[in-house]
């Protein structure tokens, strides 16, 4: 059976469930065929291909989200791929020969180098990459400047579609709808996370919380960087998200408390969220009686919070502060950019590229150098370790090549004149973002769209060849990407692991040093920062549970080692909540935590024998957070007067009603 299949191979059937994006079917089915069919009516086919290849590629970045988080995921990978259709094209004249197996070499450890900083940076030198060998080794006429852009007007293009028909239209909210949406998507979160305390279901539900706040945090990011944060619509949403954060923070401390807690108490949250996307008020929020400071510190968050959703921007005009008297807007934790793509983890991601498509394009090259572009392409698409586990997306594209190489060879036979590849393309690209769900579905989707551009150019004789280049590329992936240094990918699984345990135990010191009565000045950054570090760890560990390791190569198993950080991290933010209201302060058990926080990180950057150190890590730090006495948090007595009202309870001003 299926279920009792090891993760290398049941990964194979996995596939997402999501919804179709109607408005991503349409854009994708007016994207790529249009532009076919006017190089065709122009006789300037080999000016379209580039640019149905922008459009393509950009069709793949078109992803839910907001206008303008889709021109940063869209336009930034199409500007790296112009730059590699630039590149590749004006050192294409010099014809196909030995010299471009060090400039693909180049090309490819820049791009997995870069890889290794974020999704985003990791489309980029996907594209750039694709764009350079495609520049290279598509015999297409023009000159490199036209092709480069021709292939960014082709993804302008899908982008100018993506601005037009969005999923989501001017609602009542304002042009902001996106954004809003994103921060009321946070107070659901949260009142899912507050439904669940004390149930099976309330770990789940914690890391929803965690994502959502990283997904508003990035839509807030673009706010701030692309000024809109200045005018008095986007003012007012950073003040709300700032206070859906602080919030947060104080629900967390009840999440830690793990006692079940009324239904009344999550209404709350869903009507600042219902505020939030109408731009309505909230009216009266019930709170819980404050008889914790864990009680007592989400009661006030929850009416700073109003104040904030409901008024935060007066008739002034100006952003409102919050009753603390203090603007509480968020900074985005440093992601260490060039940390990144020049540590460890960028070093190996450009090495293992590197290798893979370099061997990819000298054994093309020896076997036809006229058409050698195709195999170092596949091997590009293959053996990027942040984009799944290396035999599933091997098998899978194989598979993909063979279905699509299939489909558009009966079209072929079915349909005659110039024109049937535009409309192939057009019903191919309406499958693109249906074909995201399963890895050999967008395969057999891509090879179709690719087959029609490369027919439109005047390469009508290469479907077939297309299918041997990609078992080959296939062949050499598997076997260069499970050599013992490129093969063992805990190797990235430690990069993460050990940023995650760093950045939690920056939290903690920076949390025992905190004054009580103190602002929590970087407190919110260096909280994010180690929530988001364990998101990133996690999703790397169970894309390495689902790798074929290589032989002798042991696996290990991360789940209680990341398990237990969140847990500190968690344990950490409700012992900072406790500070503010008066508990003891820091114990030299909390002290020894912090100790063996770092303890564990040097462990792991240094350990020969990863599996076993990674228990021991998982051991120690769970023992130390069991001795620190943060867990008798959950069992704390009763707070203390309010800090900001001298009370216990206090109501919404009546104008936040």
């Amino acid at each position: 059976m299926l279920l009792d299949a090891p993760p290398w191979l049941a990964h194979l059937f996995q596939r997402q469930r999501l919804p179709i994006p109607w408005a991503a079917v349409v854009r994708g089915a007016i994207a790529c065929g249009p532009l076919l069919a006017a190089g065709l009516a122009t006789g300037r086919a080999h000016l379209a291909v580039p640019a149905a290849l922008g459009a393509m590629l950009a069709g793949v970045n078109d992803r839910p989200g907001t206008r303008r988080r889709g021109v940063v995921h869209i336009g930034l990978p199409a500007l790296a791929g112009a730059f590699g259709m630039l590149l590749g094209s004006g050192l294409a004249p010099l014809g196909s020969g030995w010299w471009a197996v060090p400039v693909v070499c180049a090309v490819s450890l820049v791009s997995g180098a870069v890889s290794a900083a974020g999704p985003v940076s990791s489309a980029a030198g996907m594209q750039m990459l694709v764009a350079a060998i495609v520049g290279l080794g598509m015999p297409l006429p023009g000159t490199p400047w036209a092709k480069a852009l021709c292939f960014l007007g082709g993804a302008g293009w899908l982008l100018l579609l993506r601005l037009l028909l969005s999923s989501r239209g001017r609602s009542a909210a304002g042009p902001l709808s996106g954004e809003r949406e994103a921060v009321a998507t946070v107070f659901d979160a949260l009142a899912d996370a507050l439904a669940e305390v004390g149930r099976p279901g309330a770990e789940a539900a914690r890391r929803q919380l965690t994502a959502a706040l990283d997904r508003a945090d990035e839509e807030v990011l673009l706010l701030r960087r692309l000024r809109v944060g200045r005018r008095r619509d986007g003012a007012a949403l950073l003040e709300g998200f700032a206070a859906a954060t602080a919030l947060c923070e104080a629900a967390v401390a009840l999440l830690w408390e793990r006692r079940p807690l009324p239904v009344r108490i999550c209404e709350g949250p869903r009507r600042l969220a219902r505020a939030v996307r109408t731009g309505g008020r909230p009216g009266v929020l019930p709170a819980p009686a404050s008889v914790t400071p864990a009680c007592a510190a989400f009661h006030q968050a929850l009416l700073d919070t109003a104040v904030a959703v409901a008024g935060a921007v007066p008739a002034s005009g100006r952003p409102a502060r919050t009753p603390t008297g203090t603007a509480r807007t968020p900074v985005r934790p440093g992601h260490g950019y060039r940390r990144r793509v020049l540590g460890p983890a960028g070093q190996d991601y450009g090495l293992r590229v590197a290798l893979c498509v370099t061997a990819s394009a000298a054994v093309a090259l020896a076997l036809r150098a006229d058409h050698w572009y195709w195999l170092p392409a596949t091997a590009a698409f293959l053996v990027k370790p942040d984009l799944g586990p290396l035999f599933s997306r091997t098998v899978n594209r194989f598979a993909g090549t063979a279905a699509g190489v299939a489909a558009f060879g009966a079209a072929s036979s079915v349909f005659a004149g110039v024109w049937w590849p535009v409309a192939t393309a057009g019903f191919a690209g309406a499958l693109l973002p249906v074909a995201t769900r399963h890895f050999a579905f967008q395969t057999s989707v891509v090879t179709v769209l690719v087959l029609s551009f490369v027919h439109v150019g005047g390469d009508t004789e290469v479907a077939g060849l297309r299918l041997l280049d990609t078992s080959i590329a296939c062949g050499i992936v598997l076997l260069v990407g499970h050599l013992p240094r490129l093969g063992d990918p805990r190797r990235r699984v430690r990069h993460r692991t050990a940023a995650a345990v760093r950045r939690t135990e920056r939290y903690l010191r920076h949390v025992l040093a905190t004054v009580p009565g103190q602002p929590a000045g970087q407190r919110p950054v260096l909280r994010r920062a180690a929530y988001t570090a364990l998101a990133e760890a996690r999703s790397a560990a169970g894309t390495a549970s689902a790798e074929l390791l290589p032989r002798g190569v042991p696996g290990c198993d991360w789940q209680p080692l990341l398990t237990t950080t969140e847990r500190i991290v968690d344990a950490t933010t409700a012992y900072a909540v406790h500070l503010a209201y008066g508990s003891r302060p820091p114990a030299a058990a909390v002290h020894r935590l912090a100790r063996a926080l770092a303890a564990a990180a040097d462990t792991l950057d240094q350990a020969r024998h990863l599996e076993e150190a990674v228990g021991r890590s998982a051991q120690a730090l769970a023992a130390h957070l069991r001795h620190s006495g943060l867990e008798a948090l959950a069992q704390d007595g009763t707070a203390g007067p309010c800090p900001h009202t001298g009370g216990h309870h206090r109501r919404a001003p009546v104008w936040a009603r």
